[in-house]
């Protein structure tokens, strides 16, 4: 049976979420990736198990999942089972809804009756009687905003989830959902956006800044810019990477020389840091305290303590920001 390290609060930074009372760690572990039908259940466990030892106590889910959709939830739910649910009253647990899971017109988007019956059946999987974050995982141009608002608030106010948040809406979008939310008293906490050195859209569009004036947290996802930032790319594209494999989040067409050069020149200011490349990008994310926590996702428990590795140094100098943001020009 599992035991958890007696130390695992002891170097981990938590975040308030928000104007909530809820904290997230710095660093939270997601299972897009490698949690499937298709990976290996004891390299999963033993990630999860690792992740929580270390005081990463979010673990981040979604519907689809996989593959194939909803694996990666079963997965999770076996985890608990064989003795993380332990530790349920220390763990915060999210799930999302908001692409296709089933066949017919209720399986995808963001009505209602979606929403309610993907949480009912991602509870199921994981063996849980709640989740502590349901995300409306994007945002539904066919359905009223009114309506998947309301949804998320009766979820809320039945026991099924303890705080709402939305996922991939960008400012326009969030100040709306935003406000309906506040007429009914929702607890909408948090937005989950992609945000790396790379993709600096949420300061473009004023998110970033919008979130933090309003009490509402942001919990980023690609952080690492489907790994792009990290020491796989100095010398070029592997010929074992996402961008040679997949293809469909990383393209070799966007993985141009000049992007590469500025990979080389962020690594060696990482390593004048002390630190890996991607224990910088991670810092980087969390530099201002606008951002909650970094979501990371992983193949093998050594990469999260090699991610982890970044809570050592955090601080930017004035320099080095300017550096990184001449870098990124």
């Amino acid at each position: 049976m599992y035991t958890a390290d007696e130390k695992r609060y002891d170097s981990m930074k938590y975040n308030r979420c928000g104007a909530s009372g809820l904290f997230l760690p710095a660093v939270s572990l997601g299972l897009w990736h490698n949690f499937g039908s298709n990976g290996n259940f004891d390299n999963m466990e033993a990630m999860c198990r690792t992740a929580f030892d270390k005081g990463i106590t979010h673990f981040d889910l979604a519907n689809n999942y996989g593959p194939v959709s909803g694996a990666a939830e079963e997965n999770f739910g076996r985890i608990l089972k064989n003795g993380l649910g332990e530790y349920r009253d220390e763990l915060v647990i999210s799930t999302k809804a908001g692409y296709g899971m089933w066949p017919g017109p209720y399986g995808d988007w963001g009505s209602k009756k979606y929403l309610v019956a993907s949480l009912d059946q991602s509870l199921k999987r994981m063996g849980l009687d709640y989740v502590d974050i349901y995300y409306h995982h994007r945002p539904d141009p066919g359905t009223p905003i009114e309506e998947t608002a309301r949804a998320l608030d009766g979820i809320v106010r039945s026991g099924k989830a303890l705080y709402v948040g939305i996922s991939n809406y960008n400012k326009e979008q969030t100040v709306a959902i935003a406000k309906l939310f506040a007429e009914m008293g929702t607890p909408f906490i948090i937005n989950q956006r992609n945000y790396s050195m790379f993709d600096r859209s949420i300061e473009r569009d004023g998110l970033k800044d919008y979130a933090a004036a309003h009490g509402i947290g942001i919990i980023t996802f690609c952080p690492l810019a489907q790994g792009l930032l990290t020491d796989r790319y100095l010398r070029g594209i592997p010929e074992d990477s996402r961008v040679r494999k997949d293809g469909r989040f990383l393209n070799e067409n966007s993985v141009t020389e000049e992007k590469l050069a500025k990979v080389r020149a962020l690594n060696e200011l990482a390593a004048r840091r002390g630190q890996s490349l991607a224990q910088m990008a991670l810092a980087w994310i969390l530099r201002d305290g606008d951002i909650t926590s970094v979501l990371i996702g992983a193949s093998k428990p050594s990469q999260i303590l090699d991610n982890i590795g970044m809570l050592r140094n955090m601080e930017f100098s004035e320099e080095e920001r300017k550096k990184i943001d001449e870098i990124l020009m």
